[in-house]
């Protein structure tokens, strides 16, 4: 997915995806994914994607909904709390301690 947003531009096929979270199954009404990518230039962006029964939800028709998807451009304090609220998950724990291993520190 491409998206240019205030001139720049965001491209999942060409930034690298440093982490993935997602609840149900791909298709259903109730799947949610969230997924934090890094461009080359070093910006962060987050792809959403989610199904008719939550928050990626759009009108169609009528009552008619549908899922969606949308690329929200987000800081280095935003990506590192989106990785430090998955840190349980190892995949998490990696990127953040890769990323931002500075910020990070035995208790």
């Amino acid at each position: 997915m491409i998206k240019v947003i205030d001139g720049k531009r965001y491209n999942t096929d060409t930034a690298e995806e440093v982490y993935s979270h997602y609840t149900g199954q791909y298709g259903d009404f109730d799947y949610r994914e969230r997924t934090l990518y890094r461009t080359k230039a070093g910006a962060w962006f987050m792809y959403h994607a989610g199904g008719a029964l939550t928050d990626m939800a759009v009108v169609v028709s009528g009552n008619d909904r549908t899922g969606s998807t949308a690329i929200e451009p987000v800081s280095d304090d935003q990506a590192y709390a989106f990785l430090e609220q998955h840190s349980d998950d190892e995949a998490a724990l990696a990127a953040l301690e890769r990323y931002f291993g500075d910020r990070v520190q035995d208790a």
